[in-house]
């Protein structure tokens, strides 16, 4: 443990509990506070250990802000510093997710609550639109030509992935492992690589029965979960494709609407995107359900974390490591914009939905400082107007 720490694990964890309670904006909005009061108003960590910190998010799977705050609890207090972060981060959102479960549940036929979620569910739309756009942008590059010569193969598995996705409606998993490891052995083969072990790994992931549990309600909300939070890259939103695929198409949980209204409270809600979860954990089995959900959700990032964090400047700079990594973001976020076009056909149901998707995207390009609660908060009034005039 580092003995020249400027803050004691107390203070650390109450300021991420309070991070978690009112920090809204999304993960890029989340990690820009943590660098401003870590790094620059309170210096309790360095700009280079925060920077690993932010590549180290970026590179392996798991919500970008959980991640980066699981890692912060990590440099100086390790592994107890890293669990009780992880915990405070989630804490506050999670309990407000449970709460708005309970009431959705209560409330959720009366004509005055689908009057709301008419309208913020056609929000939603657009808002993940946008966001897939931004994480096209951010992870492959503008659709030109120089990008297209430079990284056909990226676009190539991106166009894939939202074809597939829009097709199928379901999530292929094994897709995004084989794009990870195609790219990788086209663009940085690691040296123990060869075509034994190709053929070796490939055999264990299309035969292995880790996918086909079948029993009870929580050990399968386990299983899914943990599938889903091992796939989440950069942001909370590229859960959305696996979510819908497995929640309302493969296992049926929830309806389309609940599955929309299940994403636009975690919209609502401060603290990462990825807690609609424990959300729809409550509407599927209950508090175990929402607990198990979240738990599982978000294990895979921690457990990322603490296992690369020591390591992470020699990982960082490992070829084959980035490469699969490029590869399989681009099948992520093709699959994100996939399951836009899935659950907008299904969802922008009338002239009023499509005028209000179409604003909430105008809204966060043209105003300044808007943030989403914002935006929901006035589709939710449009739709009681709309609804209940």
């Amino acid at each position: 443990m580092d003995e020249n720490r400027k803050y004691s694990l107390r203070e650390l964890t109450l300021y991420f509990l309070k991070l978690g309670t009112i920090g809204f904006g999304g993960p890029v909005a989340l990690v820009g506070y943590m660098h401003k009061d870590l790094v620059e108003n309170r210096k309790w960590i360095s700009e280079d250990e925060y920077r690993e910190g932010l590549a180290l998010a970026q590179l392996a799977p798991g919500p970008l802000a959980a991640q980066l705050g699981i890692y912060i609890g990590f440099v100086h207090y390790r592994f107890l510093g890293a669990t009780l972060i992880g915990f405070a981060f989630v804490l506050p959102s999670f309990l407000m997710v449970l709460v708005l479960g309970i009431i959705y549940r209560l409330y959720g036929g009366l004509s005055w609550i689908q009057a709301v979620f008419y309208g913020v569910g056609a929000a939603v739309i657009g808002i993940i639109a946008l966001s897939s756009y931004k994480l096209t942008l951010k992870s492959i590059g503008k659709f030109n030509w120089d990008s297209l010569k430079s990284k056909w193969i990226l676009w190539l598995f991106f166009i894939f992935a939202v074809i597939i996705t829009y097709l199928t409606e379901q999530e292929q998993v094994l897709l995004f492992v084989a794009a990870g490891l195609l790219y990788m052995i086209i663009k940085a083969p690691p040296k123990w690589l060869n075509i034994k072990t190709i053929n070796s790994y490939t055999l264990i992931l299309l035969f292995t029965g880790f996918w086909d549990f079948e029993n009870s309600t929580l050990t399968k909300i386990a299983v899914f979960f943990i599938k889903a939070g091992t796939f989440v890259f950069g942001s909370g939103l590229a859960i959305v494709p696996f979510l819908h695929s497995g929640v309302v198409i493969e296992n049926q949980w929830l309806s389309e609407q609940q599955f929309l209204d299940s994403v636009a409270v975690a919209m609502i809600t401060p603290g990462p995107v990825v807690i609609t979860v424990g959300f729809i954990g409550y509407l599927v089995n209950g508090f175990f359900g929402a607990l198990v959900a979240a738990l599982a959700t978000f294990l895979p990032c921690y457990i990322f974390t603490i296992i690369m964090a020591p390591s992470f400047k020699k990982i960082a700079q490992n070829k084959p490591v980035k490469a699969f990594v490029e590869g399989i973001t681009a099948v992520v976020v093709g699959a994100l914009v996939g399951s836009v076009a899935v659950i907008a056909k299904r969802s922008i149901i009338d002239i009023p939905t499509a005028l209000i998707a179409i604003a909430a995207i105008f809204a966060l390009l043209y105003i300044k400082k808007i943030q989403e609660p914002y935006i929901i908060a006035a589709a939710a009034v449009l739709g009681v107007i709309i609804k209940l005039r």
